[in-house]
């Protein structure tokens, strides 16, 4: 058994990554795009194992400098800020962390065929090397960043092992469209969900859709909504480049769009959109906040997405992370993505494991803390 490290993606073959995850929109394609747009304050690592010559198992990671109060709001958020002007560096900790920061979930991938035994043993060697290199790179957290409910039993057994701890993550959002057409799945809302979005829609009839696989032409346009909704956003943790736009939109092809919003001649919003047979995922969003709330263009992207879904047949709309209990009023389920942590730092590993409660995100949200029964304190 071989255990890599890689700074590039293009260290390991796009069909030998590809076969690891059979179906997925955030392929070896999209993490190209992403290493390649400049994302500031991050460095990209990948782990893998090979056995003969024949790649078993993979993840993505990165190296950032982590803020402790990333997940904070309100009051304990403007404690913390109080703090980190008097003290820059003491709520900043170098992290090595699994997953990606703009990825759905932590790609984790096995070789078809290995069951559970195996994969937990593939996962133990990745994990052994995270320790390794963290020690020698002197870096002091160690974490994976969204992982998925579906891979809960190999997460628990071997991130446990190595002495993590996991709070919840945002969790993702599906909705399953069955629907003939757009009258049919508002039916299927509530009665005051279903009055609610008939009259948000009715202002986006001035509103004009544009479908587009480039946007080299408006760039300065789609980065400046970006930058709008990026600024509003209550929780940001990376921030992203032009060229990450314009290097999804090429890299992915036919299966990545770019869904402009006009009203006349001026872009007022933005949806960055993947896609293939079976699901559209949902990106990014970037709103002109002096027309946002007139047009209610949350909702007329959520309507433009379902629609889309309907008429190509497809089966789910993922919505992605963040709003849950808008999405869950849409009609939208939910899967839990957990964090696990730990500071290599015993002494302060106490600390954070002694304090982390002030810091989960399920606090004062209590559709999270349904999600998440079992690790409420």
């Amino acid at each position: 058994m071989q255990v890599l490290i890689a700074n590039s993606i293009e260290a390991i073959g796009r069909d030998e990554w590809n076969r690891l995850f059979p179906a997925e929109l955030e392929d070896w394609h999209y993490y190209q795009a992403v290493e390649r747009a400049g994302l500031p304050g991050f460095d990209w690592l990948y782990f893998g194992v090979r056995e003969d010559g024949v790649l078993r198992a993979v993840v993505p990671a990165f190296v950032t400098d982590y803020r402790l109060d990333t997940t904070l709001t309100g009051r304990l958020r403007n404690v913390t800020n109080a703090i980190a002007r008097i003290f820059p560096g003491l709520l900043r900790q170098r992290m090595l962390s699994l997953g990606s920061p703009v990825g759905e979930v932590c790609h984790l991938g096995f070789a078809p065929g290995t069951d559970a035994a195996m994969q937990c043993r593939l996962l133990g060697a990745i994990m052994e090397k995270v320790e390794e290199y963290t020690m020698q790179h002197r870096i002091g957290m160690i974490a994976v960043k969204d992982a998925s409910a579906a891979q809960d039993d190999v997460w628990t057994l071997v991130a446990q092992a190595h002495r993590l701890r996991r709070q919840p993550g945002l969790p993702t959002a599906l909705l399953d469209v069955h629907f003939a057409s757009l009258d049919d799945y508002l039916r299927a809302l509530s009665p005051g969900t279903r009055k609610d979005m008939r009259r948000k829609l009715r202002p986006g009839a001035r509103l004009r859709v544009e479908w587009r696989n480039n946007v080299d032409d408006i760039i300065d346009d789609v980065v400046r909504l970006y930058r709008s909704t990026f600024a509003n956003a209550e929780l940001n943790f990376e921030e992203l480049t032009p060229g990450y736009f314009s290097g999804v939109l090429r890299e992915l092809g036919d299966r990545a769009s770019c869904v402009t919003y006009w009203l006349d001649e001026r872009i007022v919003a933005f949806n960055l959109v993947l896609h293939d047979g079976r699901r559209l995922l949902d990106k990014f969003l970037g709103m002109d906040y002096t027309v946002a709330r007139e047009y209610n263009m949350y909702f007329f992207t959520w309507m433009e997405n379902v629609r889309y879904c309907i008429e190509r047949g497809l089966p789910l709309y993922q919505s992605g992370q963040g709003l849950h209990r808008e999405k869950l009023r849409l009609g939208s389920r939910l899967s839990a993505n957990w964090l696990w942590y730990r500071h290599r730092n015993r002494l302060l590993d106490f600390i954070f494991a002694s304090a982390e409660r002030l810091f989960r995100l399920d606090r004062h949200d209590a559709e999270l803390a349904a999600l998440n029964p079992d690790t409420r304190r």
